[in-house]
């Protein structure tokens, strides 16, 4: 909750003019970007932020109904209408909005630690928030908050009774570092490590690398890591020597750490530059963690913290997944992870991620007493409003503090003192059907809660990440006109990744259709509560009845069922839209141009069948070398289309591109495009290579290790042979579950431990075996299928397919997990 201000106050702080209404206005202690998350509208202020897809603007008109009445606004927008509302006038919302964050900034006394760099930014605030959060009271950017917009909501979260505040800082561009330098400065920052991200926004390494750096103009402070060269070279080059405090697996830095890793855990021996020495232990093995965790050490010792404190703090710590997951839950729940979060930004987003997601039979939320929070009545008041505010059914609570929600909160509670007692007296039939929201703090342990109530399948997951698809929507939503509608194809299973969840995202993404292959696809949309106008490429005749009664919109492609579909109609008196598939060259369904005369006769003797839309399939728009043939194909569309709309007293929605034709074909968007698989993170044109992120990963587990000798065999017909002493290991995926046969005797491949480990021997219907003799590995390490380090382009051509086939090949009893990172 941000320091009170008036309207007056935040338009001199802003340089903003004051337009006032009718009705006087209070204080404003709330700040709001959303017109979904309103708390309190008495007491916030609506900033009006313009981006590339949303005009906060345009919401006004709804944040006004719900009482609120003090806004933030450009000097185009007009206010006649809205006769008590209290606006607030400046030329850019956005730098209004960092204005009044350095204000808030300057208000908070405790040290300000601001961490940059390319990775490893949340993963490093996190651990060192939990590390510090045993001593202090700690302010935190909830989740990976670092952008332009992120910083100074992260900014407003810093409340009285905090005595430090950890921030993180991410930029894309050149001259965005400084707004955030601005807003925060920090005492101490931390400076992770220089990587490829967002480099497309810098021409240099060396530019980007500035640009970060930047953040610690006016730092006290500023932690490195020495065996980066060029980060050390430039600190060490523009810096003076008493504010770098280094650290480095060498001598030569303030810190010297010399690590040496056992089995799941790594004994790290510490060296100051007055020769003391430490041990700390960690439960980490990985080189990431092992480098993010040493920066964290770094940091505690530097703020003055003694060893056996930053020892007991590491003690309490895990692998931090920052990730919002939805995984599924026992009797058809749907359970949201976020086990890791104990503070009320986070609950914030954690419900906010709640509600955009497909209604259930009841919402119910387990949460834990929140650690280190100052004035707990009034926090606690405040959870029970959040609660209230976005419908929670049932609360509940483990703790000896969070019964203090029920104050403000009048929903089904239920309380426990710890996490042991609810496992041991919630039975699992309590939850049915239910939206069940999971978070609280580490040492609560409801890791035993989750585990108890996802729904018991093997171990092979396909993890959906939400916001790289979010990333490639609006990726190829950047390359269309803004009048361009979009079609998303969500048909097979939505290209293997689980057609309800990502159909729901993207009705949050506010896509303009959805299209699926069968009629039953459609009803399961209907069924899980997604009202977006659905269009059914396959229809039969025996579907008609549930096409009428589920709203969907068939494709109609020849006249024979055009008259089929016509006649139903016709005597039973419904009124229907379809969709008129036109064949210009891919000569698989579709009217030809020789039947368009008859096909303008149906329409006329059918008017109960309204045409929603005239498309095309293009054969080849994926290849440079069909260019001619597909420009032929637009060409006849384009003439095709015309003779039928000229006959209609009204314009259906025209279409041609798919994925690759929104790539390779820009001037021919018509109406709406159809997104197909770039959506899922493949640009199968070529011209956006490496533009999009990829939006699946396929992991399993090593389920056991296997010695051998030279000369053994491996596999069904002996066909994996040992060509020296070495380990296998036999993981848990086959080709039932979508891991192609075709993948055997060293064709295809997977990563363990961050290696490729080649398949050896034949894949077999329910495991695979892999060789890891180079490789450290033991039983229950995660072995990636394919994701972000390993193309779907790459295991396609060894196997001579298509990514396609991969992604819809995965069984339905690999469990389907979906996050947001």
């Amino acid at each position: 909750m941000m320091q009170a201000l008036t309207a007056g106050q935040i338009a001199e702080l802003t340089g903003g003019s004051l337009w006032l209404g009718s009705s006087s206005h209070g204080l404003v202690n709330a700040i709001v970007i959303d017109s979904r998350n309103i708390l309190s509208p008495v007491n916030s202020l609506f900033v009006a932020l313009k981006g590339a897809k949303f005009d906060g603007h345009e919401f006004i008109e709804e944040v006004y109904q719900q009482g609120l009445r003090c806004f933030l606004v450009s000097p185009s927008f007009d206010r006649s209408p809205y006769s008590e509302g209290t606006f607030v006038v400046v030329e850019d919302t956005h730098k209004a909005l960092q204005d009044l964050a350095a204000y808030q900034r300057k208000l908070f006394l405790g040290p300000l630690i601001a961490i940059t760099g390319s990775n490893g930014k949340t993963i490093v605030k996190e651990w060192l928030g939990q590390v510090l959060g045993l001593h202090f009271s700690v302010a935190k950017s909830p989740k990976s908050y670092n952008s332009q917009v992120g910083v100074p909501l992260s900014v407003f979260g810093i409340e009285q009774h905090h005595q430090v505040a950890i921030m993180e800082a991410g930029i894309s561009k050149v001259g965005e570092m400084a707004n955030l330098e601005k807003i925060l400065q920090p005492q101490l920052g931390v400076f992770t490590n220089i990587g490829t991200a967002h480099e497309e926004g810098f021409g240099s390494e060396m530019q980007k690398l500035e640009e970060k750096m930047s953040l610690f103009a006016n730092c006290s402070f500023i932690i490195y890591r020495k065996d980066q060269q060029r980060v050390a070279g430039l600190f060490e080059k523009q810096c003076s020597a008493e504010r770098l405090i280094s650290w480095s697996d060498s001598p030569g830095a303030d810190f010297t750490f010399t690590v040496k890793k056992e089995s799941g855990r790594s004994k790290i021996l510490m060296m100051r530059s007055d020769l003391s020495v430490y041990t700390f232990w960690v439960p980490f093995v990985d080189e990431a963690s092992l480098e993010n965790i040493r920066h964290v050490i770094t940091a505690a010792l530097s703020l003055g913290m003694e060893n056996a404190a930053v020892q007991k703090g590491l003690d309490h710590l895990k692998a931090v997944d920052m990730r919002l997951t939805l995984k599924p839950g026992i009797n058809q729940c749907l359970l949201i992870d976020d086990t890791y979060n104990n503070d009320l930004a986070g609950l914030k987003l954690a419900l906010d991620f709640m509600a955009a997601q497909r209604p259930k039979n009841r919402k119910i939320l387990i949460l834990s007493d929140l650690l280190q929070v100052g004035e707990k009545e009034r926090v606690y008041e405040e959870i029970g409003q959040l609660c209230s505010y976005y419908q929670i059914d049932y609360l509940i609570g483990v703790g000896n503090e969070i019964h203090m929600v029920q104050k403000t909160f009048n929903g089904s509670t239920l309380f426990f003192s710890g996490t042991k007692e609810l496992v041991s007296q919630l039975e699992s039939d309590f939850f049915n059907n239910d939206l069940v929201l999971i978070t609280g703090a580490r040492s609560f342990g409801f890791e035993e809660i989750v585990i108890r109530l996802q729904q018991r399948v093997h171990g092979t997951t396909l993890e959906i990440n939400l916001n790289a698809l979010t990333h490639n929507y609006n990726f190829y939503k950047s390359k269309l006109k803004a009048d361009t509608r979009v079609m998303v194809m969500v048909k097979a299973f939505a290209y293997g990744g689980g057609a309800a969840e990502i159909a729901n995202h993207l009705q949050q993404l506010k896509a303009d259709y959805l299209a699926v292959a069968y009629t039953d696809e459609g009803i399961s949309l209907r069924e899980e509560g997604i009202n977006l106008p659905v269009m059914v490429l396959n229809p039969v005749q025996e579907s008609f009845l549930h096409m009428v009664k589920n709203n969907l919109e068939p494709v109609v492609y020849s006249a024979a069922f055009f008259r089929q579909l016509g006649i139903y109609c016709q005597q039973n008196e419904h009124r229907l839209k379809i969709h008129l598939d036109l064949d210009t060259g891919m000569h698989r369904l579709g009217f030809e141009e020789s039947e368009i005369e008859g096909l303008i006769n149906l329409l006329h003797e059918f008017p109960q069948l309204e045409v929603a839309s005239i498309y095309t399939h293009l054969a080849g728009a994926d290849e440079e070398i069909h260019g001619e043939y597909t420009l032929h194909q637009l060409e006849q569309f384009t003439k095709m289309a015309k003779d039928i709309t000229r006959t209609l007293d009204y314009k259906p929605i025209i279409h041609a591109l798919n994925s690759a034709g929104i790539s390779r074909y820009p001037n021919h968007q018509f109406d709406m495009v159809r997104l197909g698989i770039g959506l899922y993170g493949v640009e199968v044109s070529g011209i956006y290579e490496g533009k999009l992120k990829p939006v699946s990963t396929l992991k399993t587990t090593i389920s056991q290790i296997k010695y051998l000798s030279k000369g053994q065999t491996i596999g069904y017909s002996r066909k994996g042979i040992m060509e020296k002493d070495g380990k296998i290991a036999t993981i848990a995926i086959g080709y039932a579950d979508g891991f192609d046969r075709r993948f055997s005797n060293g064709i295809g491949y997977v990563m363990v431990n961050g290696k490729q480990a080649k398949v050896i021997g034949n894949v077999c219907m329910d495991m695979t075996m892999v060789d890891v003799s180079d490789i450290e590995a033991k039983q229950g390490d995660e072995v990636i299928i394919y994701g972000p380090e390993i193309s779907l382009k790459d295991l396609s051509q060894r196997i001579g397919t298509i990514p396609y086939e991969l992604l819809t090949n995965i069984s339905s009893r690999v469990k389907r997990v979906y996050y947001l990172d």
